[in-house]
């Protein structure tokens, strides 16, 4: 059974938009500047020019690094489907070498429908990695190898790094490395040996300025004018929606949010938040949702406790059994 009613479609709408990050960073895949510009041009150059190169991608969390990723794959997949294969390690789970290289021979198995052997020993997975890169290059195939908390892979003897990056030396060899790490030192943790067969391309991601967060707003909350929703409501819709964002009072809303936290991700929460407080009897964003959103994703439930346990003479005597329950809730 559909929604009916247009103020549930536009919140499943624009619900879907906050929880999709292709679409919110393509606000910002036109500048030629732009690190999606950037990271776009060095892996395709790769792909069309059969060559081998590596880069890293740099900053805070929540700065887009992996979306902005997402989104250049997402296009160069459609442009090249048959050209490029992607392996994707996070550190987290395979920063040990003998997991990282069994986990890349599964995904290269799984890519290409080979039959994977659990079985196989860690110099064997080597040895399949290093032979799959001169298939493919002869395939004129690139293989992209996508490596997140890039930092954790460059911790003991770094053997995963260094058996990737020499096998890219080979003339066969196609292949393109992306690190990502919210170190922006990541690359000075390198060994000389792996330091050497790594290109020093860096892209820098920094938190959003206070511009990107207004154009950021209006790209994710104003309603397509093509759409199923009824072409009043949409226009009624956007039209208040821009009275609000033209208001002071928004204004100092946004600001606090900014001032809180700078990144994507927390401004994503407050526009989260903000439709969630959306009453669908009018069926229109209003600037009492936005003050009730940035309320919620600054409470701080321990400290109001402590508040209201101080405000009731009575239940001092209980102080100490709630210390301990607050300390170990923190622990």
């Amino acid at each position: 059974m559909g929604l009916k009613n247009p103020a549930e479609m536009a919140v499943t709408l624009l619900r879907s938009r906050l929880c999709n990050p292709n679409f919110v960073f393509s606000l910002f895949s036109d500048s030629p500047d732009s690190n999606y510009s950037k990271l776009k041009y060095i892996i395709s150059s790769s792909v069309t020019e059969a060559c081998n190169n590596s880069v890293l991608l740099l900053g805070p969390r929540g700065c887009g690094k992996i979306p902005v990723l997402e989104l250049v794959l997402a296009d160069l997949l459609k442009e090249f489907p048959d050209m490029i294969s992607v392996v994707k390690l996070n550190g987290l789970l395979h920063s040990d070498d003998n997991c990282a290289l069994k986990e890349i021979a599964r995904q290269l198995c799984m890519e290409h429908q080979l039959v994977f052997s659990k079985m196989a020993s860690s110099d064997d997975n080597s040895q399949f990695m290093i032979a799959m890169l001169r298939e493919c290059g002869l395939a004129h195939k690139t293989v992209l190898f996508v490596l997140d908390e890039f930092d954790l892979f460059a911790q003991g003897k770094q053997r995963l790094l260094y058996s990737l990056l020499d096998a890219m030396q080979s003339v066969t060899s196609q292949a393109v490395v992306v690190g990502v790490s919210c170190r922006l030192d990541a690359d000075q943790l390198l060994e000389k040996r792996v330091r050497s067969r790594f290109s020093h391309r860096k892209l820098l991601f920094l938190p959003p300025v206070r511009q990107d967060l207004q154009r950021l707003v209006e790209h994710c909350l104003l309603l397509p004018t093509e759409s199923d929703l009824p072409c009043e409501y949409v226009a009624e819709f956007n039209s208040k929606l821009s009275n609000i964002l033209a208001d002071k009072r928004f204004t100092e809303i946004l600001d606090l949010v900014f001032n809180t936290d700078s990144t994507f991700n927390h401004l994503l929460r407050f526009l989260f938040s903000a439709l969630s407080h959306m009453d669908f009897k009018p069926g229109y964003l209003s600037l009492e949702n936005f003050k009730a959103a940035v309320s919620r994703i600054q409470r701080h439930p321990k400290l109001e406790c402590i508040k209201v346990l101080f405000a009731r003479p009575d239940s001092i005597s209980h102080f100490p059994s709630f210390l301990a329950l607050f300390i170990s809730s923190k622990v």
